[in-house]
């Protein structure tokens, strides 16, 4: 799922953020939360990012910027992405 994630990231990096927010709304987990955030964000959506960093646990009033987000992001999927399944 991590890896579905990060493919999500280089779609909002490759500036398709509506295809990124379409294909982050099918996923159920913090980090797809958070991603779904950052997607809000580069939206200019302030009030649904805060929303969705919300769902993913994350502060969004201590976020970075959005590029800072979206590579704290792709570590972040990365180190799960690694992890053995549960």
């Amino acid at each position: 799922m991590a890896q579905e994630l990060l493919d999500i990231l280089a779609e909002l990096r490759a500036g398709r953020w509506n295809a990124a927010h379409d294909r982050v709304q099918r996923h159920d987990s913090l980090l797809a939360a958070w991603l779904h955030g950052i997607v809000h964000l580069q939206e200019g959506d302030l009030e649904d990012a805060e929303n969705w960093y919300d769902r993913g646990g994350r502060r969004f009033r201590s976020r970075g910027s959005l590029e800072e987000e979206m590579d704290a992001f792709e570590r972040a999927a990365r180190r799960a992405a690694a992890e053995p399944p549960a």
